[in-house]
């Protein structure tokens, strides 16, 4: 039998990560003690308190039901608290908040519920890759938006032509940024209002990493924008924020008409989260946010390491205000950033990310992860040196 996959598949990305992945098992088949910096997984555990919530919940057979795919009430109602108290931001927990199994899945769902074939989407280039699927599967077009080290990575809505802006359906935005880690300013958020309310675009701001703020900056949300309601959503995530990651929970915010289309779609596709990781969230975001700060003075010094040790070395890293990535430009010049990032897989045994694998304009970079250590983090300094990779 010949099995012929749908011809849609041919216009998705080989998954950046799958490669990746493949990659350095081929290394650590050879024995090789891959040090991987290529993805953004943290490494250290879920706060205890949490766990203990999840297990104490689990525990309780009244949670072992079909979920709402709109969240418990009380989630929903945690989180417009939470909006509240770190972005001053009033949600209303009943038509405005909504869970989803982490923010991918709601950013790839988002453009099946609003998309019809042939309309645009606004996308930055570079950009996370799975923003790219949920647009081709719904039939629309991309219209990328180039990101440049000397606007700060912020999309120029100014270059946007006239005839895409008045065919564009839907704008997706992220900060602080993956994989640029930029962050802007809430004037900036203001702007995209305003170019959204003239032409009728949707905005969908992507916010995972919003609380993974370095040197007293700050990345206000979306929302915060007046009029931003209006015009758009914001997803947000607890894995980062609360190292959660392997537990796909997540939840849009915002306008009401793009929560309720969401929803739609996600009640005849998918259930919602299982109760019990609910409350475990409940428990994080009604708590003290003491951790969440802690861990990012960990990621600051991790940071701290990689910036001091590249530049010693003669990389010429650029210092990233947010997330827990460093994007740098690739030290060779004219070396593509693949061939950078196999060469130093194989002569350094350190695994990162080509910026080529976020899209056109993110040629000549490489993404490095904070996930390791600082003794972990001077190792890897360390094996570029040993291994040459110095351009002093």
């Amino acid at each position: 039998m010949n099995i012929k996959p749908a011809d849609r598949l041919k216009h998705f990305p080989v998954y950046l990560f799958d490669a990746l992945d493949q990659q350095k098992s081929e290394q650590e088949a050879k024995g090789v003690d891959v040090i991987d910096l290529s993805v953004g997984d943290p490494d250290r555990p879920t706060p205890k308190y949490v766990v203990e919530t999840l297990r104490e919940a689990v525990l309780n057979p009244d949670n072992h039901h079909y979920p709402s795919f709109k969240g418990l009430p009380a989630f929903r109602k945690a989180v417009a608290q939470w909006y509240k108290s770190q972005y001053g931001v009033d949600l209303d927990p009943n038509t405005e908040v909504m869970s989803v199994i982490g923010s991918k899945a709601g950013m790839s769902g988002l453009p099946l519920a609003l998309l019809n074939p042939g309309e645009t989407v606004l996308v930055p280039d570079p950009c996370y890759p799975a923003y790219l699927p949920g647009i081709v599967t719904a039939g629309g077009e991309v219209h990328f938006m180039p990101l440049f080290e000397s606007n700060d990575f912020l999309p120029d809505l100014n270059d946007v032509p006239e005839e895409v802006r008045r065919r564009a359906k839907l704008m997706i935005l992220n900060f602080p940024s993956n994989p640029t880690a930029s962050i802007c300013t809430l004037d900036y958020f203001k702007e995209v209002v305003a170019f959204a309310q003239k032409y009728e675009i949707i905005v969908a701001h992507d916010a995972p990493y919003s609380e993974m703020i370095f040197d007293g900056n700050r990345q206000p949300s979306f929302l915060e924008a007046p009029g931003a309601k209006e015009v758009g959503i914001e997803f947000h995530s607890m894995s980062k924020t609360f190292n959660m990651s392997g537990w796909r929970c997540a939840f849009a915010v915002g306008n009401a008409t793009v929560i309720g289309a969401l929803g739609k779609l996600k009640s005849n596709l998918d259930m919602g989260i299982f109760e019990p990781i609910q409350h475990a969230a409940i428990a994080a975001l009604t708590g003290s946010m003491d951790f969440t700060h802690e861990i990012c003075r960990v990621y600051q010094g991790r940071r701290d390491v990689l910036l001091q040790g590249l530049a010693r070395l003669g990389w010429k890293p650029r210092k990233n205000p947010a997330t827990f990535f460093v994007w740098t430009p690739v030290p060779e010049p004219g070396t593509p950033s693949g061939e950078f990032a196999t060469k130093v897989l194989q002569n350094a045994g350190v695994l990162i990310t080509p910026g080529a694998g976020f899209g056109k304009g993110g040629e000549g970079y490489v993404r490095i992860a904070l996930t390791v250590e600082e003794d972990r983090m001077h190792e890897v300094v360390d094996r570029l040196e040993k291994a040459g990779l110095t351009y002093v």
